[in-house]
């Protein structure tokens, strides 16, 4: 029998579909995961991350990876000669890990590019932001909290490491030929239950026209259509600079197969809690994590269309190695007193670029924007 969840957010999930009818799976995500109180992503009262909790991230499982993109950094603030200040945005900053390895890499070698750094970090939970402060007390002249549509950029960059995968997704089917929308109800029972019924919106048959796809009979997708209004909100604000995205996903034709013989096939909708992945995605709002792979060639074609170009685009491992992610071991390994504290580093980077590990299933995408020549033309 499946247990019922009697959560706050539940209950209130419970109440709110009851009385005003079933709602669209992204609703239903958005509010487990970004319920102000009570969404997974906000809760005062749950550790996300590390070994005790539900995921760990790259930074925090090295201060390496934080590191070793602020080596990067450095060359694309040098190569771009120099501008000041340099901004640096950190979208879905979580607890300030990589921001305090980012930082502290500027301080120790480059001292120079942090005197015109000011960081910004636009993270919505308040848990979040107030573990990123005490982390970050020693920068506090030169880190701020603010949403990324608000930060006036003139030259910079805009960094996020599994962001896009955590926005709230739409989830279609195709039924008999049309194209069918999964939306959640809730049982005589008082479980969770999911509704196929038509589209919510048009934007889902654009966004698989835009996509090139077709999907096949019986194919589970979702879209993520949260995606384009990030990107403008940060090409409204950006003027020049780079916008480094750390994700994991694949292009539109891996993503949406067309052999069922695809796990993909049925959609990559995952929940994870303690490190396991859940069966069931509806059992618990507000208390695992919710997370589908990104449809890399959306973001490429929206960021075309906003003014960027691609800049790279690298498997996690093989770019890590490119931006000298083994040169700062050797700096870092070398700073050590302990063998102990050695071998974590050292793990920690084989964790990054072994091809059969953790980094290889990620990807790093970054896109350059140009500062016009003059208003109206570049």
């Amino acid at each position: 029998m499946i247990a019922v969840s009697t959560s706050k957010l539940a209950e209130q999930l419970r109440e709110r579909i009851r009385r005003d009818g079933p709602i669209t799976f992204r609703e239903w995500m958005s509010a487990a995961l970004y319920d102000p109180v009570n969404g997974y992503y906000c809760r005062v009262d749950r550790n996300k991350w590390g070994r005790e909790g539900d995921y760990r991230t790259s930074p925090e499982r090295s201060s390496l990876f934080g590191a070793t993109l602020a080596r990067y950094i450095v060359k694309l603030y040098e190569e771009s000669a120099q501008p000041s200040p340099l901004t640096i945005t950190e979208s879905g900053g979580g607890d300030g890990s990589f921001a305090v390895a980012l930082l502290e890499t500027l301080q120790l070698y480059f001292p120079g590019v942090l005197a015109a750094t000011r960081y910004v970090i636009d993270e919505i939970s308040p848990n979040s932001q107030s573990q990123a402060l005490k982390r970050l007390g020693a920068f506090a002249d030169r880190v701020s909290f603010e949403s990324v549509g608000n930060v006036q950029i003139d030259f910079g960059i805009v960094f996020s490491n599994e962001l896009l995968d955590a926005f709230p997704v739409h989830r279609v089917k195709m039924e008999a030929g049309q194209l069918r929308e999964f939306y959640v109800n809730v049982s005589a029972g008082g479980e969770f239950e999911w509704l196929l019924a038509a589209p919510s919106t048009k934007s889902l048959a654009e966004y698989f026209e835009k996509c090139g796809v077709e999907l096949g009979e019986g194919q589970v997708a979702e879209v993520n259509l949260e995606i384009e209004p990030w990107l403008k909100r940060v090409a409204g604000n950006l003027r020049s600079g780079y916008v480094i995205t750390v994700d994991y996903g694949a292009e539109a034709a891996e993503l949406y197969p067309s052999s069922a013989d695809d796990p993909r096939y049925f959609g990559t909708l995952r929940s994870f809690q303690r490190h396991q992945i859940i069966d069931d995605v509806l059992s618990g709002p507000g208390e695992q994590d919710l997370t589908t792979s990104v449809n890399w060639s959306f973001v490429r074609d929206v960021g075309e269309q906003l003014g960027f170009e691609v800049f790279e685009f690298e498997r996690q491992d093989k770019f890590l190695l490119a931006a000298g992610l083994l040169e700062q071991l050797e700096v870092k390994t070398k700073r050590q007193e302990g063998e102990a504290e050695n071998l974590r580093l050292s793990n920690a980077a084989l964790e990054m670029i072994l091809p059969t590990r953790m980094g290889a299933h990620f990807q790093v995408l970054v896109q350059k924007k140009q500062k016009p020549d003059r208003e109206g033309g570049l």
